[in-house]
């Protein structure tokens, strides 16, 4: 009999590729079909581009890697599909020298979403290759916007609560603002915003980011001028919502997630996150979302579920991504 269910792999494939704009034959044969042997997806891949939905680009390097992006047919196609409407990928994700010049962040995005799916796999939870949406543009007014790298969705089990409160300063217990949202299907629901720095810009730079967040977690557009009108009217006109609330019951935790340099470097950017974060500016933003920075080879080396995350309030503390304690 014939497998019914090729066509839905293939669908997956190219929704993985537009979604995530590149990954290397290795990532996508772990993303998909971790079970499988990798010719397998090789023969996906081949076949996919075949069709002319994908493309690929070989770097120059030892062992010649190839990088596989989507085509224009193949995002036109893709963007039909429910689960893809309305998620334009960014110009030049179709271009080869586009592809080529972004190849060391867009793999580095994609290998922390890695880390994250085979994790939640290993322990039982619920974490789809399309539950990571990188570049969600969430706007702050006058053309300015917060786009993180990454927008993560995660379902935790709770049958598993310990790791949410375990550290390793002995201080265990969530008394965060920022609690787990119980989800219908007996789990807890979790979003993080994640963003990969790979020490392109300078440590400044890099925590002025969390002013953009806060200004995101704040931010309510301006009534239009009629609704000002009608609230010249009404005694007590109803305040203007956070725009972030329609979307999110709660605001995403925020991960940075470090790379590109040595331990010396990522003590210095983790300082300059802790820095800025000590702006009285900041302090409602930091009662209510938790904030926490690890070094990429830790993700990488023990999961994102090891106390492997440090809490910019507090950087000698370790945790794991699930926490929520608040200073």
């Amino acid at each position: 009999m014939t497998d019914v269910d090729t066509g839905g792999r293939d669908q997956l494939a190219l929704a993985v590729l537009v979604q995530y704009r590149m990954a290397t034959t290795e990532q996508m044969h772990l993303i998909l079909s971790p079970d499988v042997r990798i010719e397998q997806t090789r023969r996906r891949l081949m076949k996919l581009r075949g069709e002319g939905l994908i493309d690929r680009i070989t770097l120059p390097q030892a062992g010649r890697t190839r990088v596989w992006h989507p085509t224009p047919y193949g995002i036109q196609i893709a963007g039909e599909w429910p689960e893809l409407r309305g998620r334009r990928p960014p110009r030049g994700t179709t271009d080869r020298t586009a592809v080529r010049l972004k190849v060391g962040h867009g793999l580095t995005v994609t290998e922390t979403a890695l880390a994250f799916l085979q994790d939640a796999r290993r322990r039982g939870d619920l974490c789809r290759p399309l539950d990571w949406i990188p570049e969600v543009h969430h706007p702050l007014g006058s053309g300015e916007a917060v786009i993180p790298d990454a927008l993560l969705y995660y379902q935790r089990h709770t049958a598993d609560r310990t790791t949410r409160t375990h550290a390793t300063d002995g201080t265990g217990g969530a008394d965060g603002g920022n609690e787990d949202e119980p989800d219908a299907r007996g789990g807890v629901m979790l979003r993080a915003f994640v963003e990969v720095d790979r020490a392109t810009m300078g440590p400044e730079r890099l925590a002025a980011k969390l002013t953009a967040y806060a200004r995101l977690h704040s931010y309510a557009p301006t009534p239009a001028v009629r609704q000002r009108q009608r609230q010249r009217q009404q005694p007590f006109p109803e305040p203007t919502q956070e725009t972030w609330r329609q979307r999110y019951p709660l605001f995403p935790r925020l991960l940075f997630v470090l790379d590109g340099t040595g331990p010396t470097g990522v003590e210095t950017r983790i300082s300059a996150l802790r820095a800025a974060a000590r702006g009285h500016q900041l302090a409602a933003f930091l009662r209510e979302v938790p904030l926490l920075a690890v070094p990429m080879t830790d993700l990488l080396q023990q999961g994102p579920t090891a106390p492997v995350w440090r809490p910019v309030h507090n950087p000698d503390q370790r945790v794991d991504w699930m926490h929520t304690r608040h200073p």
